[in-house]
C-alpha cells in the first residue's frame, strides 16, 4: 500500500470511531501532542484537551459524519476531509443559543497533519452563521 492509502485510512478510521462514539479508539489514533484548531476558536495542544473537548461536545450534540470524502498528499504526512455533520443540539454550550434538541446538516472541511501513523493536528472549518440559522439563533 502506498503511504497516501494509509493515510486516507487513518483518516477513514477516525471518523468511524467518531460515529460509533468509541472516544478511546478515537484518542488511540492520535499523538501525545495532537494539535486541535478548533472551528472560529483557538488552538489546543494534547490528548487530555482533546479528550476534555469530546466530553464537552458530546454532553451537547449528538453528531454523524456523513458523505466523507478524503484525499492525502502522496508522501501520507497531510490529508483533507470534506464531509457533513448529521447532528442535534441536545443541551445549550456556552456562549451558544439554548439547545432545544434542534437538528442541523452541515458541511464540514478538516486539514490533518500525519505523523508517525496518527493524527498530530486537526483543523475544522464549518460555516457557523449557517449552524445559527438552523438551530434558529
Amino acid at each position: 500500500m502506498s503511504l497516501a492509502a494509509d493515510t486516507v485510512r487513518l483518516i477513514e478510521n477516525y471518523y468511524a470511531t467518531f460515529n460509533s462514539g468509541d472516544r478511546e479508539a478515537m484518542l488511540a489514533l492520535l499523538t501525545e501532542d495532537v494539535v486541535h484548531d478548533i472551528n472560529q476558536g483557538t488552538s489546543e495542544i494534547g490528548k487530555q484537551a482533546f479528550r476534555t473537548f469530546l466530553q464537552r461536545m458530546d454532553r451537547s450534540y449528538r453528531e454523524e459524519v456523513t458523505e466523507l470524502a478524503v484525499m492525502a498528499h502522496e508522501d501520507g504526512t497531510r490529508a483533507a476531509a470534506e464531509f457533513y455533520i448529521l447532528g442535534a443540539y441536545l443541551a445549550t454550550d456556552e456562549g451558544l443559543p439554548p439547545a432545544t434538541g434542534q437538528t442541523y446538516r452541515l458541511r464540514v472541511g478538516a486539514f490533518f497533519d500525519i505523523r508517525g501513523a496518527k493524527v498530530a493536528r486537526v483543523t475544522n472549518y464549518y460555516n457557523l452563521e449557517d449552524w445559527l440559522r438552523q438551530v434558529g439563533a
